[in-house]
């Protein structure tokens, strides 16, 4: 018999210890916080957004996303443009797409390291599973963007569909 309990708690675990490893190593190499560091990797990957906007993909109300976006200006890794009417947008600067590409390698290199502990069929077992999950996730967050905000989105897109897009499209066909 099965003991979902454990396999809850041991995944729960698991999650923990994998967000630390991730976000210690994003924020070490960005020198921000977490927010900060899930607005670079975000802003680099797409155009700019309203502070608003980017709030809400980091988790942030607008007040607290104004004071990080603050920081991030400060220091100098973004930058507060005019957009259509008086809407204002936050771009990175180029030292902030830098500092994203680094930290995106300083978060995925411990993830590395601790899938070596697996072989290659246990490997392609695990995506499999993970994106069956992020599937469900995704029906419970409802926010791609938030889920994805500290994604290597060109490692998740190469060679598959991420699992986060795909039931974002399938929620807005249903709709």
């Amino acid at each position: 018999m099965h003991d979902r309990q454990r396999t809850a708690n041991l995944l729960g675990a698991t999650a923990l210890a994998v967000t630390d490893l991730a976000l210690s190593g994003a924020t070490r190499a960005a020198g921000v916080s977490a927010s900060g560091a899930a607005a670079l990797v975000i802003l680099s990957a797409g155009g700019g957004v309203s502070v608003t906007e980017l709030g809400r993909r980091v988790g942030l109300s607008q007040s607290a996303a104004a004071r990080m976006v603050d920081g991030l200006e400060a220091a100098e890794l973004v930058e507060r443009r005019p957009g259509l009417g008086r809407m204002v947008t936050v771009q990175p600067t180029a030292a902030g797409r830098r500092v994203a590409g680094e930290l995106l390698r300083a978060r995925g290199a411990p993830l590395a390291d601790v899938l070596d502990a697996l072989d290659d069929d246990e490997q392609q077992t695990l995506a499999a599973l993970l994106a069956k999950l992020l599937t469900r996730l995704y029906d419970v967050v409802g926010n791609a963007q938030l889920m994805c905000r500290l994604c290597d989105r060109h490692s998740c897109v190469q060679h598959a569909t991420c699992p986060v897009g795909q039931a974002e499209r399938e929620r807005e066909r249903e709709r």
